[in-house]
């Protein structure tokens, strides 16, 4: 919860002001909403500037008393409350402001639309491997690498780093082998991109994990990877907050693949024919290329060894630590195909 302590003590009033105290009230602390309280400190109601108005056209003046324009039904929450709670309470009733009152109805603090839908600054990681060689992806590859490949006027890379800092990031670690001197180039120290970037510089592929043991220093924290080739608008923030809740050493964003069969299919039991399923529908679940780790998993890893995310996750399995995966519905696409490039391009188009 962020109560905005020094704005909503600023915007309290009691219910002998009048109508001309409650506009200027508005106009001075500019959170669009006057608190009343009565003698015992608890919370009568709201003023909006809308029930000022509405005050007006009934022939109230600006020394009228406020009694007969306060919203004494006001929605209030407790401290408790989560945000993404809050944000569907304000969206549902359409209102930005939403003070939060304790079991004595009290007012401890005061719920903001622009804050509370702000992005929580986020001092964690962000990983993005970016060495691969995109061989599939020739020849858009031989001489760009694959991050760097345009999508909707600007690299995937860009477009990760950019939905990233929705979420709050702004420190990204890039991994590079492959024409890694091209990404060094583009992005820098990731100033002009109001971020900080470092590198990771693989002298040979070390796989999706692998360069991950490269980091130096370890982080004190959570992190998250993603490989630098996933368009997505999975929320990073969300991904990592399911992490921590879940006490894991690493979670892996998963996605349900859908395959329909073909043929329709003949289930027998030695010569006899049992059944019929006329073109069936398998589901799975894939791995995105997104992950949450815990700093403690890079212990697995090797120096300079080369290693897959999956191989990862079995280490960590075999050493009793904590998997889990983190189901996400997102649009999501895995540009590693020509065809996928130009999917990629038609969906993303401005």
């Amino acid at each position: 919860m962020n109560p905005s302590d020094h704005i909503w003590r600023n915007a309290i009033l009691s219910p002998n002001a009048t109508i001309g105290q409650a506009i200027c009230n508005l106009d001075q602390v500019a959170i669009k909403i006057v608190m009343i309280i009565n003698e015992a400190g608890e919370l009568d109601g709201t003023i909006s500037d809308g029930d000022i108005r509405r005050g007006l056209l009934k022939g109230l003046d600006l020394h009228s008393p406020i009694a007969s324009i306060i919203h004494r039904n006001a929605l209030v929450v407790p401290p408790e409350l989560g945000r993404d709670l809050v944000v569907q309470l304000m969206i549902a009733n359409k209102i930005q402001q939403i003070p939060v009152v304790d079991e004595r109805r009290h007012i401890v603090g005061l719920h903001l639309w622009d804050e509370i839908t702000a992005p929580p600054v986020r001092s964690n990681l962000m990983v993005i491997m970016a060495g691969g060689m995109g061989t599939r992806l020739r020849p858009h590859t031989e001489n760009c690498p694959k991050p760097l490949l345009p999508v909707a006027g600007k690299p995937m890379l860009e477009h990760i780093i950019d939905r990233a800092k929705l979420e709050g990031f702004n420190h990204f670690v890039l991994a590079i082998n492959y024409l890694g001197h091209m990404i060094e180039d583009y992005f820098g120290n990731g100033e002009r991109f109001g971020v900080q970037i470092d590198y990771l510089r693989e002298q040979s592929p070390l796989g999706t994990a692998g360069a991950l043991g490269l980091l130096n220093p370890v982080p004190n924290a959570p992190f998250v990877v993603t490989n630098g080739d996933v368009i997505t608008d999975i929320r990073y923030g969300e991904l990592l907050d399911f992490h921590t809740r879940h006490s894991a050493a690493a979670t892996m964003a998963v996605r349900v693949h859908e395959w329909q069969h073909p043929f329709g299919v003949v289930q027998i039991q030695g010569v006899e024919i049992v059944g019929f399923e006329e073109k069936p529908i398998a589901r799975s679940h894939i791995n995105a290329g997104v992950y949450a780790l815990d700093p403690a998993a890079l212990n697995v890893l090797n120096c300079h060894e080369h290693c897959d995310m999956p191989n990862l996750f079995e280490r960590l399995q075999v050493q009793d630590q904590r998997t889990v995966a983190y189901p996400m519905h997102e649009p999501w696409l895995d540009v590693g195909r020509p065809d996928d490039l130009k999917q990629a391009n038609t969906e993303n188009q401005i």
